[in-house]
Order: C-alpha cells, then structure tokens, then sequence
C-alpha cells in the first residue's frame, strides 16, 4: 500500500491508511491460538513456546516449575 499525502491546515504531512476492517471474529480462529482443549468460565491464554501458540489454561503454573512471577506493568 502506498503513502497517501494529505493536507492538514496549512502543512503536508504523509499518512498510512489501513485497509485492515474490524470483520470481528474470535481469538479460538487465530492461527497461533490452540482452544482445543475446551473453554470454561475463568481460563486465561497462555503461550507454549514448544507449540507456538497461545493455549487456554486455568493453570497458570507451567508444567513442572513451580515457580511463576506474573506482573502486570505500569499503567
């Protein structure tokens, strides 16, 4: 897809547009997203470097470590 320029006021500035449309869908239809395993109330995407993809859990302790820091960033 090519710049478009627009004049906003008095300066030209270049713009990308996005042709992407907002079609919806669900995240079980993502090509990186496992939910094989079923959906139920409270489970959380977790992603599974082995796999490459993000796999629904209400497990947020990975296989046999044990030991899961989750911190949720500035805001």
């Amino acid at each position: 897809m090519a710049d478009i320029k627009v004049r906003v006021g008095s300066n030209e500035a270049i713009k990308v547009v996005s042709s992407l449309g907002g079609a919806g869908g669900t995240l079980g239809a993502l090509s990186d997203v496992d939910i094989s395993g079923g959906l139920s109330d409270g489970m959380v995407l977790v992603y599974n470097a082995s796999t490459q993809k993000f796999e629904s859990t209400l497990d947020l302790t990975p296989g046999n470590t044990q030991n899961l820091n989750i911190n949720g960033g500035s805001f």
